[in-house]
């Protein structure tokens, strides 16, 4: 019995509208649910990035209530043939790379934060994987 992969993962946002502006709007990612003054989500690749405002996440429901606070982070694979495009991509959104790291083998990443100032990264597609 295995766990195939985190299928969903979950930021708390203060603006739902600044959110869809950048992972909409700049980074491109689908909306795929979205509920007023709660949250929105959105399909990243295989996954799905969950955006709720915090306070409203205490309030139970049809779910558990949950909640969360601070500066998270995620990172976003991509091939290692459109690295340097997403990179490029990022910066002339006028969004700053923080930082670009060289993990070894070939693999790298780089840093820059969204508007709630969640530390995101996008690394090359290979970095993790069993055996390496």
């Amino acid at each position: 019995m295995v766990i195939n992969k985190i299928k969903e993962t979950c930021l708390y946002v203060s603006s739902l509208q600044n959110c869809k502006a950048f992972y909409n709007g700049k980074l491109g990612f689908e909306v795929i649910g979205e509920v007023q003054d709660r949250h929105i989500f959105f399909r990243a690749g295989e996954s799905v990035l969950l955006c709720f405002i915090a306070e409203a996440s205490r309030k139970g429901g049809n779910l558990p209530p949950h909640y969360g606070s601070g500066q998270l982070h995620l990172a976003f694979e991509v091939s290692k043939k459109d690295y340097n495009a997403w990179k490029e991509k990022i910066s002339s959104l006028g969004i700053a790379i923080e930082q670009e790291y060289d993990w070894g083998g070939g693999y790298l990443s780089f840093y820059f934060r969204d508007p709630d100032k969640h530390l995101l990264e996008v690394i090359m597609e290979g970095m993790w994987e069993r055996g390496s």
